[in-house]
């Protein structure tokens, strides 16, 4: 009689440690999360200021994922301040951003200006109205706003006063202007005082007792932003139907008149719907507006 056949052993791997489970999900989760981080953040971090290339937004869904990511108008406006050519003012002017261009990136208006004011309220940002227009208004970041404010007034007789108005009337108001009654009675400045924010650039008059807050030696960069807003538009209208691809006249050799770069005037007409944007399988079609 044969033996019995010898029954077949198998090798059990023996269970994972605790350690080890919890270390893989965790890994996996640290994983995902980094993926989900479009690059955009990572190249703002490495260059804060620098030109940035290929911008995306983040969605409203991932934007919730993370805290202190920024969010949408706030990516847009660090993009856009990137464009400005500080070079060209001696970097004597804080970055300067207009409000309508945040509306060529961020579709929504309505979240641009919500988002915008709830930055403005923060004291992230301030506002300003440049008189050449009424409906343009000027963005820049707080900061930058004080530091470049402090710098070019530093050696001023108004220096002090200059710091003064800082310290508590842009501390603790966040207004485009200022009425008589506010500046003497609210916040205690003399009409002596006044006249040096004023002849130091921090004021502009709007009306009889009245003034906007302006940023020292802007009228240049408003100079150069008429003149480069009128030299694109008439490069567009000289294109045959009065349209040309984004992307060649991007990279079209501009006139001495487009100081800004063109690519800051492109978000500008643009947000300001001076030409209609067309989706062409060749890339956006940029066409004059009719009106």
């Amino acid at each position: 009689m044969a033996p019995p056949a010898a029954t077949e052993r198998t090798t059990r791997a023996p269970p994972p440690s605790a350690s080890a489970r919890n270390i893989r999900p965790a890994k996996h989760a640290m994983d995902r999360k980094r993926n989900l981080i479009p690059d955009i953040f990572r190249q703002v971090k490495r260059r804060k200021f620098g030109l940035v290339g290929n911008f995306k937004l983040l969605d409203k869904e991932k934007a919730q994922i993370f805290e202190g990511v920024p969010n949408d108008t706030k990516s847009a406006l660090i993009f856009l301040a990137s464009l400005f050519p500080r070079k060209l003012f001696d970097d004597s002017l804080p970055p300067i951003v207009l409000k309508h261009q945040l509306y060529s990136i961020v579709k929504d208006k309505t979240t641009v200006d919500r988002q915008l004011n709830e930055m403005k309220d923060l004291g992230d940002v301030r506002i300003f109205q440049f008189g050449f227009d009424t409906d343009v208004f000027g963005v820049v970041f707080s900061e930058d706003y004080k530091s470049k404010v402090l710098a070019a007034t530093a050696t001023r007789e108004s220096a002090l006063t200059v710091q003064r108005f800082l310290e508590t009337v842009l501390t603790s108001c966040t207004d485009i202007g200022f009425n008589e009654d506010k500046m003497l009675k609210e916040f205690s400045f003399h009409d002596q005082e006044i006249t040096q924010l004023v002849n130091a650039g921090l004021l502009t008059v709007r009306d009889v007792g009245s003034w906007w807050l302006a940023i020292p030696g802007a009228g240049r960069f408003v100079k150069y932003f008429v003149k480069g807003r009128k030299a694109v538009l008439g490069m567009i209208r000289k294109a045959k139907y009065n349209e040309v691809l984004q992307s060649d006249l991007e990279t079209r050799k501009v006139t001495s008149a487009v100081k800004l770069g063109i690519q800051y005037h492109v978000h500008d007409i643009v947000g300001a719907e001076l030409v209609k944007c067309i989706p062409t399988t060749t890339g956006t079609l940029l066409r004059l507006n009719d009106t």
